[in-house]
Order: structure tokens, then C-alpha cells, then sequence
């Protein structure tokens, strides 16, 4: 063998056993476990909350009338702006009003013969009676003379009632507004005939300032509220504190508290509920009667109710409800609950879960039922996104800074 071929052979073994060592070896383990991932939970607290409804309802006028003519006449001049806001007493329509002016005044001519019989029998009447201890007159033509006058009188009376009620009728060819409010559209023009038999409607006036809200809710609802408040789950409202908003078509609240006036206490046999009605102020003129709204009417008061944020209610397969919770161990596990309704955002816990749980409200994606997490006290996205923004602003100022 040269020594060149015995060189090149030990290179070769020496090649060999270095790639057998590193494959020995293998690939280098990981020193440390990664941590537990942090997810953010709020405690549950027993907290006071409104019992609220949110039943639909309709909009309707707090005081309505139909413009009628009280005498019968033609129509010659129209007095208001149709649309418009009209006051009580204001002059809607005028009537002819000449016959009703001659009628007064024959009714004044009956008046004044009336009135000339009277003194005459009065003046015979004072006669009789001077008369009378003379016996220059019989008792009988005494008695006919006071009956006479009395008759007198009586007829004055009743052309005086006359007199009146001319007066009357011609006051009615003024056709004026019965109440204050907003009248829709003429519904006779000038030539029109009205027949007071008729009651032909001229007009509607609807007061819209303060305005009606009717909504209806079942009758089962009110039993399981009273049943409620028997057992001391509820406490009732204190007594004319009842809180009612209206919530838009749009689904936006209506910027005026309202008060809840009364409920019904028929039941509706074909329906199986109760009508109920709240007041609401108008001054913009937003709601119009026959508007559809929803009714938000505060009910009761849960004393100790229990909520969670909205983003942390689970659902499963089955369609029902979950909450993450974090044990005494840091632990993630999975509890099945029954929730209410939503109160300012937050879902109503009814069973599941207890006062002091630990409730998961958001970083989900970073762990699964059984694994050790990192709990971290949950704040609302508006603060948290305060607080990411402000440093991300600061270094954009700072960025524009150097840039410059």
C-alpha cells in the first residue's frame, strides 16, 4: 500500500465516525414547557337588575276629534292650513249664516210682542187687584186677570228661549276646533252642503303632544311576574316609578322616558292578553299615531341576578348555552347554562353557575376543555381599545416627528 492510499483511507474513517456521532445524537430536546395562555374572565357578582319586557305596541293620539257642524248649512270659506296645529276655539269653517240671522230676528220680533202682551196684562192685572176690596169686580174676573198675566210671563219666557237658541245656531255656522292639536285634511271644500243629521266629518284633530304608546303582553307573563314576586325572586317597582322606553323602527331607543298609565284588567279572550298603555312625550312630533314600536317596560327588580358578557356565552351542537369556566387549579372547563334575556348588554345567568365563578369572556381560540390557562381580569372592548390605540398613536407622533 503507498503512503498517499494509506492517508486517504484514514481521512475516510475519520469522515465515517464523525457523521455516526452526530447522528447519535439526534435533535436537541426543549429546555422549558411553553406557559399557560392568557385569556381574559370576569367574576360573577350578584347584582341588582330591572325586570324588563319588551312587548310591541302601537302609537296612538292622546285626544282625537272629528270636526261636525252642529246646523245644517252650505259651506262658504275654509279657515285653516291643512296639517297645521289649530288651538281649541280657533274657526275651522264658516256657514252660510244669512238664514240662521233672519231666523234670530223673528225669533227677536215674537220676543217683543211677547213682551208687549205681558205689560199690558200686568198693567190689568194691578187693576183687578185695586179693584177687588171695592168689590167693584167679581173674585172669578180677579183670578182671570192674574192667570192672564202669568200666561204673560210664560210666553215671554218661552220666546226668550227662542230668542236663545236662534242666537245659538247662528253661533254654530262658525264651526270651530272642539280641542288643541294637529288637524289632518279637509275633508269638505266651500259649496259643500252639511247636514247636521248626518254628522258629516269635516276634519280630524289629533293631539300628538304628549302621546300614547298601546302594547299588549300575554296574561301567562303577568301569572309567572306575580308568581315571581310571591316567592321573592322579584321586588316590585315602587309605586309610580315604573320606567317605559319605546324602541324604534330602526331599533334605536326614543331619547323621552315615558310612565306607564294602566293595564287593563280584562284579558282579551281571543288573544290571551292584556292591553297596557304608557305616556311618552312629543314635543318634536317623531311619533305619529299608528306607528309601530316595541315597548321596553320595566317590571320588577332582581335583587341578586347573575350576568356575563354577551361574547362569552358558547353555544353547542345541541343549540344550547355554555360558559368557559377556570377552576381552583387554573384549569379551562365547560358548565351548560340556562340564560334570561339581555339586559344592558349582558346575558341573565338563571342556572349553571354560581356567585364568584370565574367566567372566560374572550381568547377561546387559544386553549380547549382541561388545559392550564392564565386568567386575566376581563375589561371592555372600548377600554382595552383605548389602550392599545393611545401607544400605537404615540408611536405614529413619534414616527412623524423623525420623519420631519
Amino acid at each position: 500500500m503507498t503512503p498517499f492510499r494509506a492517508v486517504r483511507l484514514s481521512s475516510m474513517a475519520a469522515l465515517a465516525s464523525l457523521a455516526l456521532a452526530a447522528c447519535s445524537e439526534g435533535p436537541a430536546a426543549p429546555s422549558d414547557k411553553a406557559p399557560p395562555q392568557e385569556v381574559s374572565v370576569v367574576a360573577l357578582e350578584p347584582t341588582p337588575r330591572p325586570v324588563i319586557r319588551e312587548l310591541p305596541g302601537r302609537i296612538a293620539p292622546t285626544r282625537i276629534a272629528e270636526v261636525r257642524a252642529r246646523v245644517s248649512g252650505i259651506v262658504v270659506s275654509r279657515n285653516f292650513e291643512q296639517g297645521t296645529d289649530v288651538k281649541e276655539g280657533d274657526v275651522l269653517y264658516e256657514l252660510d249664516a244669512k238664514p240662521f240671522e233672519i231666523d234670530l230676528q223673528a225669533q227677536q220680533a215674537a220676543l217683543d210682542r211677547a213682551t208687549a202682551v205681558l205689560q199690558q196684562e200686568g198693567q190689568n192685572a194691578k187693576r183687578a187687584q185695586a179693584l177687588l176690596p171695592s168689590r167693584a169686580i167679581a173674585q172669578a174676573q180677579y183670578d182671570t186677570a192674574i192667570a192672564t198675566l202669568r200666561q204673560a210671563e210664560a210666553d215671554v219666557a218661552a220666546r226668550q228661549a227662542d230668542v236663545a237658541r236662534a242666537r245659538l245656531n247662528l253661533d254654530y255656522t262658525k264651526v270651530r276646533a272642539p280641542i288643541s292639536g294637529r288637524i289632518g285634511r279637509a275633508l269638505v271644500t266651500e259649496g259643500a252642503l252639511i247636514n247636521s243629521a248626518d254628522a258629516t266629518n269635516m276634519a280630524t284633530i289629533q293631539r300628538l303632544d304628549p302621546i300614547y304608546a298601546d302594547f299588549t303582553q300575554s296574561v301567562a307573563e303577568l301569572n309567572q311576574l306575580r308568581r315571581e314576586f310571591a316567592r321573592g325572586d322579584l321586588e316590585e317597582v315602587a309605586p309610580g316609578a315604573a320606567k317605559v322606553r319605546l324602541v324604534l323602527d330602526n331599533g334605536e331607543l326614543y331619547p323621552y322616558h315615558g310612565r306607564l298609565l294602566f293595564s287593563e284588567a280584562t284579558v282579551d279572550p281571543g288573544t290571551g292578553q292584556v292591553t297596557l298603555r304608557g305616556e311618552f312625550p312629543n314635543p318634536k312630533m317623531e311619533l305619529l299615531p299608528g306607528t309601530y314600536v316595541r315597548v321596553q317596560i320595566e317590571q320588577g327588580i332582581d335583587p341578586d341576578a347573575l350576568s356575563v358578557p354577551q361574547q362569552a356565552v358558547r353555544r353547542n351542537d345541541a343549540g344550547g348555552s355554555e360558559l368557559f369556566l377556570v377552576r381552583d387549579d387554573n384549569r379551562a372547563t365547560m358548565a351548560p347554562v340556562r340564560l334570561g334575556r339581555v339586559v344592558d348588554n349582558q346575558w341573565l345567568v338563571l342556572d349553571g353557575v354560581k356567585p364568584g365563578d370565574r367566567v372566560i369572556v374572550d381568547g377561546f381560540q387559544k386553549f380547549v376543555a382541561g388545559d392550564v390557562i392564565n386568567p386575566k381580569p376581563w375589561q371592555a372592548a372600548v377600554t382595552r381599545r383605548a389602550e392599545t390605540e393611545a401607544p400605537r398613536r404615540e408611536a405614529n407622533a413619534d414616527e412623524n416627528i423623525s420623519t420631519r
